[in-house]
């Protein structure tokens, strides 16, 4: 039996990470994704997906202000979770990686047609070495990241309950995304955890 942390309904985070596949990307930066590591996710994913806190976000683009093609909810502060399991997975995820994550934001790609483009997470890490985990719900899309200076991608497939984390240098030197796809899904959720200590420069 793998160790588990359990919350009050039933859901469930491997806490010895046991399936965890670490990818290094060059010498300093790194991606691990770890299958399988929340169990019950169909219903995290219920309970998120009918939040009325869901908005869309504008951003300057060259061509002037655009909307963001997925929605948003932003979680300053832990505590103000909605949903109490986010704090057992927030608290796995400091006892293995060393970093106390103390908010989150979550994402939710609508269907194939939401993505979001090339970057890196500026806001949440602004020193040369950050971890940044983002737990997956939902329908399954393809997460690519690529070096900052382009070149090929490397991809990453995570399923609903899959965490993928990125290490190292990664937000600095490399950048991620979410494509837009031709074949049809469903809706995914992305929960971003952040850490305040990663958010202050060194």
């Amino acid at each position: 039996m793998q160790p588990s942390i359990f919350d009050d309904e039933g859901l469930a985070v491997d806490a010895s990470f046991a399936t965890a596949q670490r990818t290094p990307l060059d010498r300093h930066s790194w991606v691990e994704h770890v299958p399988g590591w929340l169990t019950g996710s169909a219903e995290l994913f219920d309970h998120l997906l009918a939040l009325p806190g869901w908005e869309q976000r504008e951003r300057w683009m060259p061509q002037g202000k655009v909307a963001e093609p997925r929605l948003t909810i932003d979680v300053a502060d832990l505590d103000a979770a909605p949903h109490p399991v986010l704090r057992t997975v927030a608290d796995a995820l400091t006892t293995h990686y060393g970093v106390t994550y103390d908010g989150l934001w979550m994402n939710l790609y609508r269907d194939h047609r939401d993505s979001t483009g090339w970057h890196g997470d500026a806001a949440s890490c602004r020193r040369p070495e950050c971890t940044v985990p983002v737990l997956s719900l939902g329908g399954a899309r393809r997460f690519l990241v690529r070096p900052v200076d382009g070149g090929a991608s490397t991809t990453f497939s995570p399923v609903s309950g899959d965490l993928v984390v990125m290490g190292g240098r990664c937000q600095s030197d490399w950048r991620h995304a979410v494509p837009k796809q031709a074949q049809p899904s469903g809706p995914r959720i992305s929960v971003n955890f952040r850490a305040s200590s990663q958010a202050r420069p060194d």
